[in-house]
């Protein structure tokens, strides 16, 4: 399968694509910036609304390497199962966002805005099977910082 080509038109090679995930990989673990959590993503942090914003986002930006079914397409990684929960397990959403904000999409990272982030992370929690609530999944680190990622309720 082709990989998605950067801002100039160029693949990366597989050791680049190998690095950036081993790196993104490395970062994930543990709540961020020492942050004690009062909620996870199964406590309806965003909206249905938000979430089909995300869906609309997602699939102008996201789905030609990510997969229309965020199945992984080549190097992108797939945003839901095993490796994915895994990797993001107990890992802040403001963490989340700035992460997704400076290296995505692959093509051009860091054009995305603040919002457009949360959106798509409300898209990607909601296909996962979080519920969705009455209040969006706010754009400020600070208010993000007390939301942990969690690929299970409870845990």
């Amino acid at each position: 399968m082709a990989r998605c080509p950067d801002a100039r038109g160029r693949r990366p090679s597989r050791t680049a694509t190998l690095a950036a995930a081993c790196a993104l990989t490395a970062l994930a673990p543990g709540v961020a910036r020492g942050q004690q959590a009062a909620k996870t993503t199964w406590d309806r942090v965003f909206t249905a609304e938000q979430a089909g914003r995300g869906g609309e986002i997602y699939g102008g930006m996201c789905a030609s390497c990510h997969g229309p079914q965020l199945e992984g397409i080549d190097a992108a990684p797939a945003l839901n199962g095993g490796a994915f929960f895994a990797n993001w397990n107990g890992v802040s959403i403001a963490d989340m966002v700035d992460r997704v904000r400076i290296s995505m999409p692959a093509n051009a990272p860091g054009v995305m805005s603040r919002q457009q982030v949360v959106d798509v992370l409300a898209y990607v929690f909601s296909r996962n099977g979080m519920p969705a609530g009455s209040t969006e999944l706010p754009r400020q680190s600070a208010r993000l910082l007390g939301i942990v990622f969690r690929p299970q309720r409870g845990r």
